[in-house]
């Protein structure tokens, strides 16, 4: 991987992923799947939920979708 930093730093990303998934497992290299109900159920008043979100992701369908589904579309008067 030395040797293909230095000829060809542009595919070092791609050589680290494939050396993690050779000998550690692609679990490593892949973002879990977010589960926004069960982390709904964890948080409270004080412990609240906080995204941190990267570029290209649009998480407002799912946010549309959970508070349909909860009831919490509407805003109570």
């Amino acid at each position: 991987m030395v040797v293909l930093k230095s000829l060809r730093p542009d595919r070092i990303t791609v050589a680290i992923q494939n050396f993690i998934i050779e000998h550690l497992g692609r679990q490593f290299v892949e973002p879990p799947v977010f589960n926004l109900a069960k982390s709904f159920k964890d948080s409270n008043i004080s412990t609240p939920l906080i995204f941190v979100l990267s570029t290209g992701s649009d998480p407002v369908s799912d946010f549309l979708r959970f508070a349909e589904e909860m009831n919490m579309l509407k805003k109570s008067d």
